[in-house]
């Protein structure tokens, strides 16, 4: 009897073992392969730099922090954000993006609809529960609820931004000198809506007030930059669209197909965002869309977010950010810049978080007067979403 259950003993081991490191070691080999920082930049901040950095209101369009297996209250040695870093940086308020289906590659050019999605892996290796392995609208719910328990467990440190009297409140939290920072869900691609237009009412009510139409897939709502036919907006894609400005969600176009990108600024009242973005006259890649239609998103009032990532801006350290940012402001003026960072998407970064200041350093040294600084680093963002967030309770 005794060797029978040694015969079982050995081989649960190994499974124990195998589910172990599945769980614990995989997802951070994972990220640190996806989510990397080559070499933190090691220019030392001016003092004029350092000084106009702490009086910024910093805020950011786009991270995909919610993607992944890290307790956001602490700061890790992994990805791109977490509170602590944020704090550090100056980081008013923060764009959390829920990721619910990748493509192997993240092809920029081309990706079929019916490409293989990673994210069901990074599911199962991370351990989410079984009702996100198939269900892209409960993924989407899933990482909300992960933003949720991080602020339950900290209010002192992270509040949910819903609506302008949740935003209003943090600024003056924040005047008043504590360290509080807010966080404000969106999606990144409507796949979360699974074709059912009530699942926007879903992820109203789950606190998201942002959502981008696509990604790196053509879906029900029409085409992605980076799909097959870069196709416009199907029926369902419009109505969706009406559907969400509706409620008041803002609308994000940051991978949706140029055909999109316009038939959207033709039957919505409200302006866009381009969340995480690069400007095609100053960075010619797939990435980016074209400069007359960032043009037209801005004359409506729009709001362009520029990321910190090769592809999106070719020259990623805190001075190619900073050029791009006033390639930016040159193309569409000062008021309609912002940041997207994209950090914790799958890019690898020059800076995380903690280092915002490197480029407000490099701005300034690039001549941009202080008005126009404060802008880009976050004013433009908080007044937009004070303009166009729900009025609150």
């Amino acid at each position: 009897m005794r060797k029978r259950h040694l015969f079982w003993i050995v081989p649960l081991a190994l499974i124990v073992a195998g589910g172990a490191a599945l769980h614990f070691i995989v997802p951070s080999i994972v990220e640190n392969g996806r989510n990397g920082v080559e070499g933190h930049a090691a220019r030392d901040v001016s003092e004029r730099a350092a000084a106009l950095h702490q009086t910024l209101t910093v805020a950011d369009l786009h991270a995909d922090s919610l993607l992944w297996k890290r307790d956001l209250l602490k700061r890790s040695d992994r990805g791109h954000v977490d509170i602590p870093r944020m704090v550090e940086g100056n980081v008013a308020l923060q764009v959390f993006t829920t990721v619910t289906k990748s493509p192997k590659g993240q092809n920029y050019e081309e990706n079929s609809a019916e490409a293989s999605d990673n994210i069901t892996l990074l599911a199962l290796a991370q351990m989410w529960p079984p009702r996100t392995w198939q269900n892209l609208t409960e993924r989407a719910l899933y990482q909300a609820e992960k933003l949720h328990g991080f602020a339950d467990r900290a209010p002192d440190r992270l509040v949910i931004i819903k609506n302008r009297d949740d935003l209003n409140s943090l600024l003056s939290r924040r005047a008043n000198g504590e360290q509080v920072v807010g966080g404000l869900l969106g999606t990144e691609g409507s796949h979360a809506l699974s074709r059912n237009l009530d699942n926007i009412g879903r992820l109203y009510d789950a606190g998201f007030r942002m959502m981008s139409l696509q990604h790196f897939f053509d879906n029900a709502l029409g085409g992605s930059l980076h799909g097959s036919g870069k196709k416009g907006l199907t029926e369902f894609g419009r109505q969706s669209v009406k559907k969400m400005e509706e409620a008041g969600i803002m609308i994000d176009v940051s991978h949706s197909s140029e055909n999109v990108v316009r038939e959207t600024l033709e039957i919505t009242a409200r302006p866009l965002i381009v969340s995480h973005t690069g400007i095609r006259g100053h960075c010619d890649t797939h990435r980016n869309i074209a400069d007359d239609l960032m043009v037209e998103i801005a004359q409506k009032g729009g709001l362009i977010g520029i990321g910190y990532w090769d592809a999106a801006i070719c020259d990623y350290s805190p001075e190619g950010i900073a050029r791009a940012l006033q390639a930016a402001v040159s193309l569409v003026g000062p008021d309609h810049v912002a940041l997207g960072s994209d950090f914790d998407g799958a890019v690898t970064t020059k800076i995380d978080a903690s280092q915002m200041a490197l480029i407000t350093d490099a701005l300034l040294d690039l001549g941009m007067d202080e008005k126009t600084v404060r802008k880009v680093m976050g004013q433009n963002q908080i007044d937009f979403f004070l303009a166009y967030l729900p009025a609150g309770t």
